[in-house]
């Protein structure tokens, strides 16, 4: 098979860092080449070089495309050549059309006067190629799940003529049903002749769909996997990682105590714009101290509004129930009412709103609890560097230094950043609503023990994740949500993957 793309010794620098160092990489003419490593690894920077994000200039190296060196000095370049990149967040615009989105710069227009028939028709051949056929493309982006918005996003790159596919961390937002669709669509890709490079930590998914794995580890390539005749999650792990994972999950010891830590009662929530619609209804609950409480559900269940609602009424309208914390009863109206009584919560998007971007570390860290390092009104900048230098070693978080911005790190070391802001904070209940996601296995490990030293700390912490595994591995006890509702408890050393998705989905057959 010839080759479409080879990249040649690239090196890229930031400052303080070297995040490519002089790597290697060959992707052949119409297979599906996995990049895999460790977050910081430089996989997303490789890419962001490929498709002009960081123009020809910034960079060493040589790119190698259809037989040609290539100097994309912008993503249009590269967008003329065939490459288009769809990056881990979605740049889609919430209010305008299917259609739109599709078409955007990318406009169907004669003299200047949008065609809207030919767009419509258009974008409507486009979704039935991605599987969207139903869905009209006067529909609102925002009307539809992170699923088919994902596959917007593909026919978006469709429209353009691709020729490589980019796709960073494609699954990460999506529940298992809509990830399979997605890696079905990568085959039928494949299939019509079309490359794809495909940027993923679930491993599972790499090894089903995958031809050939580059392996980077600190910047370097060090290893290409040729996945035809099968390939072990582990030898891919012990690549990135440099050493064999014995076991992904930290040792359970249960530190739970009879005390509860906080219970909820009747907590009912009703959609913030459509106020007869109950995201979350009557849902009763409580976590112990010592206690790693897990919440399982599809995409859609309420979990996320349930944790938002709670911590300072921060979603929702109408919302009603009680709180306890700590045995007695508690108001918590604002965020900063639920931070002062003990609560914390964690975003699944701490890009939006778990951390400032463009702040540094040393910014972040002490966020939550900034009458901690301050004199009065000032805050002392010397105790907020201790503070900060405390959680960057405690966590393992990658980066030149507690003076770079939160922007120009790894998803893994954003999210540790998060978790430490709220571990200044020193909350008695703990929310940590998909605290993994888009993170590598090395990662996701350290975070696992930092949970479960919460938990040997007294500390009672509730996970919210998508990944049922995960919380199989690291939690004490599960409930089930399904519609808003929760519809199942049980211990986790009695639960298994089959058994919470049969709970789901006799929860949903009841209720029709």
């Amino acid at each position: 098979m010839t080759n479409i793309l080879e990249m040649r010794g690239i090196t890229k620098e930031f400052p303080g860092v070297k995040a490519l160092d002089r790597v290697d990489i060959a992707v052949a003419e119409g297979e599906i080449h996995a990049l895999c490593g460790e977050n910081g690894a430089g996989k997303s920077t490789l890419m962001k070089v490929l498709s002009g994000v960081y123009p020809h200039g910034s960079y060493t190296g040589d790119i190698v495309y259809d037989g040609q060196v290539q100097q994309f000095g912008s993503i249009r370049d590269s967008e003329a050549a065939g490459i288009i990149i769809i990056h881990q967040e979605l740049a889609l615009i919430p209010l305008l059309s299917i259609a739109e989105n599709i078409f955007l710069g990318n406009e169907r227009a004669a003299k200047g006067i949008i065609d809207w028939h030919d767009t419509n028709a258009q974008a409507r051949g486009l979704l039935a190629r991605v599987g969207l056929g139903r869905e009209a493309p006067e529909t609102p982006v925002d009307q539809l799940g992170l699923g088919k918005q994902q596959l917007v996003e593909i026919a978006k790159a469709l429209s353009k003529d691709v020729r490589l596919l980019i796709l960073d961390e494609p699954t990460s937002s999506l529940n298992e049903q809509d990830s399979e669709k997605l890696l079905e669509l990568l085959l039928e890709f494949k299939a019509r002749g079309i490359t794809s490079i495909l940027i993923s930590h679930k491993l599972g998914e790499v090894s089903k769909v995958a031809d050939t794995i580059t392996v980077l580890r600190d910047g370097a390539a060090v290893a290409r996997i040729d996945c035809r005749d099968g390939v072990s999650e582990d030898r891919i792990i012990r690549d990135m990682v440099g050493r064999a994972l014995d076991d992904r999950y930290p040792p359970k010891i249960d530190h739970a105590t009879p005390e509860i830590a906080m219970k909820v009662e009747n907590w009912t929530v009703h959609h913030p714009v459509h106020a007869a619609r109950r995201v979350v209804d009557n849902v009763s609950f409580h976590v112990r101290r010592g206690e790693v409480l897990g919440i399982a559900g599809l995409m859609g269940a309420g979990r996320t509004e349930l944790a938002m609602s709670l911590f300072g009424r921060s979603y929702g309208q109408d919302i009603s129930g009680n709180v306890e914390i700590g045995g007695r009863r508690v108001q918590m109206k604002t965020v900063r009412q639920a931070i002062d009584i003990g609560l914390a919560y964690a975003t699944e998007d701490r890009k939006g709103y778990g951390l400032v971007l463009d702040d540094t570390i040393r910014r972040n860290v002490p966020l939550a609890r900034l009458e901690k390092i301050a004199d009065g009104m000032v805050v002392d900048s010397n105790r907020e560097a201790e503070v900060a230098e405390m959680y960057r070693g405690r966590l393992n978080i990658k980066s030149s230094s507690i003076e770079q911005e939160t922007v120009n790190l790894s998803g893994g070391n954003q999210q540790k950043v998060v978790l430490s802001k709220w571990l200044f904070a020193d909350p008695d209940v703990l929310i940590l609503d998909e605290p993994t996601r888009g993170i590598d296995v090395g990662a996701k490990y350290e975070i696992y023990c930092v949970i479960r030293d919460l938990a040997a700390a007294g500390k009672a912490v509730i996970v919210i994740s998508s990944e049922l595994p995960e919380l199989l591995g690291i939690t004490d006890r599960l409930y089930v949500m399904n519609e808003g509702r929760f519809v199942g408890e049980m211990p986790t050393s009695e639960a298994s993957q089959e058994r919470i998705m049969a709970t789901i989905i006799k929860s949903a057959g009841e209720r029709r």
